[in-house]
């Protein structure tokens, strides 16, 4: 990754964007690198034939909005890191906003997008373009939601054990050093809701946890070591639990600066689906979450 690749942030004039610009901002300061701000408009008349009929004189208004767009975002960024220096650009493409961010997240460090944008859905459904942006992004996706505290609490990390959550550890470790704080690493043994597998009482002795414990505990201790060595001034917390890590990471973000998850985990789809765990995490989280591609 070249130095200066940018933390590239999606606009389209909605309050989760701005929350999205806000932390982004102040990401970029934190590492001394460029923010890019993105927006899109919808292509030029004729570049779709007849599917679409827009005349020039429409598609300049838009253009003009999109503008605008980008330069109250980068007003704003500005002021958020007014005590810090940040140099901040703007683009704005042609295309479905989706792909306009993936295309950026080639050569970008991070890709910051909001919970949801503009004539998207506000229920309990994730933004189509926050969605399609963690699943297929090469660099690491943030998707924000709301205004999260700034400088409180630990990061946070799911631990599956298997050879692709180990992007997510190291991210994690490195997302730690730069904010000195502490890290969760989260790690559980099934990733279902053992009440739905066992018909028998799951007490300890029926269930054998002690023993079971033991030997998960060691399977979070190994997917951490190497991470301890590079990462010696990070103190980290050790969770093993039994089943469900969403729900205890759900639990956890309440408190957290970050959450941070790989893009799928044991027995995950392939690259063209999220994993369950990120994949309800995306829904759920109460502070920003970084997916990682693994």
């Amino acid at each position: 990754m070249r130095a200066d690749a940018p933390i590239v942030v999606g606009v389209d004039g909605s309050a989760p964007a701005l929350d999205a610009v806000r932390w982004a901002a102040r990401e970029a300061a934190l590492r001394t690198v460029p923010l890019l701000l993105a927006s899109s408009v919808i292509a030029r008349p004729g570049t779709f034939g007849d599917a679409i009929n827009l005349s020039a004189g429409s598609f300049t208004d838009l253009e003009a909005m999109g503008k605008q767009r980008l330069d109250t975002a980068a007003e704003f960024a500005s002021k958020v890191t007014s005590d810090i220096p940040l140099t901040v650009r703007t683009t704005l493409l042609e295309g479905a906003p989706a792909a306009v961010l993936l295309e950026l997240a080639e050569t970008a460090r991070m890709l910051v997008v909001g919970s949801r944008g503009l004539g998207e859905f506000t229920g309990g459904l994730i933004g189509s373009v926050s969605t399609a942006v963690a699943t297929h992004a090469p660099c690491p996706v943030v998707v924000v939601r709301g205004t999260p505290p700034i400088d409180a609490g630990p990061v946070v990390v799911g631990v599956d054990g298997s050879p692709r959550s180990e992007a997510a550890i190291g991210a994690a470790f490195e997302e730690a050093r730069i904010r000195r704080t502490d890290l969760v690493a989260v790690h559980a043994w099934s990733d279902f809701d053992l009440t739905t597998v066992f018909t028998t009482d799951l007490s300890d002795r029926d269930l054998g946890w002690a023993e079971i414990a033991t030997a998960e505990e060691a399977v979070l201790s190994e997917s951490l070591a190497g991470w301890h060595e590079m990462y010696p001034d990070v103190a980290v917390r050790k969770v093993v639990v039994r089943d469900r890590p969403v729900h205890h990471l759900v639990e956890l973000s309440h408190h957290a600066q970050l959450v941070v998850t790989g893009s799928r985990g044991r027995g995950g789809f392939t690259a063209l689906l999220l994993g369950s765990t990120s994949r309800a995490l995306l829904h759920a989280s109460h502070c920003p979450l970084m997916v990682v591609c693994g």
